[in-house]
């Protein structure tokens, strides 16, 4: 996306659909790979050409790997080829085919597993498909399709293919380019070694310095088979999951191993799935769906309609409850030869399955520590994230060291807010030196005081090794005292709030904002997902998605809080073990999805009224509003019958938009409905977490 928020992407054109690594085989449940799962990739791509129709895209790209057979075995990749066509003949839509290594060889490196291209597999693709490089323009868009298998080659075709590419650029400079690909240019940074996945030079600079000269917009590659994100210069570069398999040798970018049934990372199946692409008259924005490795006709598919639509944080204007990321984010690791497709070098990689699950998820505040900011790669990815709509607080604790203040000075403009901890003692210290910045600095601050051992000997609380910070419901007569003898309004903007686990989010948040509006500042209110003690886990999902999701719709009502979640990612060692809303593979757990849903559902509903909760027989019900509509937020806690929904104020509901907000499932029902027809079908029995929608 280029440097636009939602308020400049302007008016939406098209949505197109952007497929990968499809690995098609020559007959359906057979292949000849040893590997059991690539027999399922046919049967996975038949689910996808149905979800494809039922989005109605303009058109859709497929970034190469059609088929699994290589050109070298010409029979098998005659057959596999049939399928491929067969099956996509299906689509609605029309499609565009960017060549792979399995479609027309491998790059040229002396370890081909794939064989490496030549004339006779460029003339293979030609006879199937047609031309292995070309464009094509909607919307006044330019899409390139590049054959990266030809580049570093020295073969005629690809001498064709630089000087076409060129002269179409320059023939059409000015204009919004997005090229499509197969093998990436580069997987972390620019300088990587050559590997098996990505471009070799003097290629891949050849390739960069043409988008940065054209400042082309977006690139989408695949072969990966994994997810990442990186942006050069103007040019957001998306590297795409696979339909069909996980390249199992990126599952060491995780520090848990496989699941048993996942066949040693090669068929996890939340990894799978495809890209749809929003495209804007000023910019561009990626939502990721994942297909889970569902087979065609396996399962009923939904319409575009009755399904919640993805909403990326740079399509929100406000989304005030965030994330606190206490696990690493951007870090760089490599990984090991795997005797696979690399035996010679560790590959550099980065994670980034967070940041795809924070954009799934529409989450645009993330708390960092400041450590984040003084660092300079993680500082770029800071920059390179704001772009999307990321909104970033950094967090630190007493004085600022020199070092400190200076980073914190020079590079403000990429945070949000700066959240400072100080001890009792130190706080005529603190505000001094919060009053030397007040020239400077612009960002604004909230204070968080630190919990002692002292604090807990006078709660008569048992005492816990711990620490703690953050005030609490019951402290307003101590910030009183605060502000008035020290005349914090002229220095800070509010204060850190915490709320334990024992003390429900839906009030919490509520308690906290009218407390700030009464001490006229703003609070940053942390949710705590953990128990008090640090020896007790939380590993109920069901209890952390109502308490996340209560606070996400009390915090969208309460103009002068925000929110962070304590947990991102599932915290399965150590102090306070509990789940987060992604597991450490960073999969979605109920709470994601649900923060998905959510999210998607309040997007443009307005400013929100809180009525009330209610506590029924086995369910808790929020109730809110906007302008125009009435929300119930259902939170069953066991299995119940809606028709047996008994919401005091709202009893003659008779036509409801139930949204599920585990599967994001839309339906109109009707209670009258219901009753009738609970006698013949239990499908009716419900235990999701749901939103209920009344116009």
């Amino acid at each position: 996306m280029q440097n636009n928020t939602k308020n400049d992407l302007g008016k939406k054109l098209f949505s197109m659909v952007v497929v990968a690594d499809t690995h098609l085989s020559e007959q359906d449940m057979e292949s000849n790979s040893p590997f059991a799962v690539n027999r399922l990739a046919n049967g996975r791509m038949k689910h996808v050409v149905q979800d494809i129709n039922a989005l109605k895209p303009d058109f859709v790209i497929n970034l190469g790997d059609l088929i699994h057979p290589v050109p070298g075995v010409p029979n098998a990749y005659a057959d596999a080829v049939e399928r491929f066509l067969e099956q996509t003949a299906e689509l609605n839509c029309p499609q565009y085919l960017v060549p792979g290594n399995h479609d027309v060889g491998d790059k040229p490196i002396d370890w081909a597993p794939a064989g490496v291209v030549c004339d006779e597999y460029l003339g293979m693709w030609e006879r199937y498909f047609g031309d292995h490089y070309y464009a094509f323009t909607h919307h006044q868009v330019h899409f390139i399709v590049v054959n990266a298998s030809l580049i570093n080659t020295g073969l005629a075709a690809e001498a064709k293919q630089r000087e076409w590419l060129q002269d179409y650029l320059a023939e059409n400079a000015g204009s919004r380019f997005m090229i499509n690909i197969h093998y990436p240019p580069f997987l972390t940074h620019t300088q990587e070694p050559e590997h098996y996945d990505n471009i070799a030079e003097p290629g891949r600079s050849w390739l960069l310095e043409l988008m940065e000269s054209y400042q082309v917009e977006a690139l989408f590659a695949g072969h990966v088979h994994n997810f990442w994100y990186n942006r050069h210069h103007q040019t957001d570069c998306y590297l795409l999951p696979s339909t069909a398999f996980v390249r199992q040798d990126y599952s060491e970018m995780y520090r848990v191993p496989p699941n048993a049934d996942e066949e040693h990372g090669r068929n996890e199946n939340a990894k799978l799935g495809y890209m749809s692409v929003d495209i804007y008259e000023r910019g561009h924005v990626c939502h990721s769906i994942r297909t889970h490795g569902q087979l065609g006709g396996k399962t009923a598919l939904l319409d575009k309609e009755a399904r919640t639509q993805s909403v990326h944080p740079a399509q929100l204007t406000s989304a005030p409850l965030g994330f606190d990321l206490r696990q690493t984010w951007s870090e760089v690791l490599e990984i090991p030869p795997s005797g696979g497709l690399d035996e010679f070098i560790r590959k550099p990689v980065r994670n980034d399955y967070p940041l795809m699950a924070i954009w799934e998820m529409g989450v645009k505040k993330l708390r960092v520590p400041l450590q984040d900011l003084q660092d300079n790669y993680v500082r770029s990815r800071l920059e390179t994230l704001q772009k999307h709509g990321q909104e970033f607080t950094v967090f630190s604790f007493g004085l600022l060291k020199d070092q400190e203040k200076e980073c914190l000075l020079a590079h403000q403009s990429l945070i949000e807010s700066w959240e400072l901890a100080y001890a009792d003692q130190d706080i005529v210290s603190t505000l001094e030196q919060l009053q030397s910045l007040s020239g400077s600095l612009q960002v604004p601050t909230y204070l968080s005081r630190l919990h002692t051992h002292s604090d807990t000997k006078q709660s008569g609380d048992r005492y816990f090794h711990v620490i703690n910070h953050g005030f609490t419901l019951k402290d307003e007569q101590r910030l009183q005292s605060l502000m008035s003898e020290y005349d914090l309004p002229s220095l800070i903007e509010g204060f850190v709030m915490r709320i334990s686990l024992a003390q429900d989010a839906w009030l919490g948040v509520q308690e906290a904002d009218a407390m700030a509006k009464r001490l006229g500042v703003a609070m940053s209110l942390h949710l705590r997902l953990g128990e008090e003690n640090p020896a007790i886990k939380n590993c109920d999902d069901r209890l952390i998605a109502g308490r996340i999701g209560k606070a996400l719709i009390s915090a969208s009502a309460c103009a002068d809080t925000r929110v962070f979640v304590d947990t991102f990612a599932d915290n399965d060692r150590g102090y306070f073990v509990k789940n987060g809303a992604v597991d450490r593979r960073y999969n979605p757990r109920l709470a994601g999805l649900v923060i998905k849903h959510l999210y998607s559902q309040l997007r443009n509903s307005g400013e929100l009224r809180l009525i009330d909760q209610q506590q029924l027989a086995n369910a808790q019900v929020n109730l809110f509003a906007s302008a125009t509509k009435y929300f119930a937020l259902l939170l069953p806690e066991q299995a119940m019958y809606l028709n047996k929904l008994n919401i005091e104020g709202l009893q003659a509901l008779t036509d409801v938009q139930l949204v599920d907000l585990k599967t994001g499932a839309i339906s109109d029902i009707g209670f009258s409905q219901l009753e009738e027809q609970l006698n013949l079908d239990d499908k009716y029995l419900y235990d999701n977490p749901a939103l209920l929608v009344l116009s």
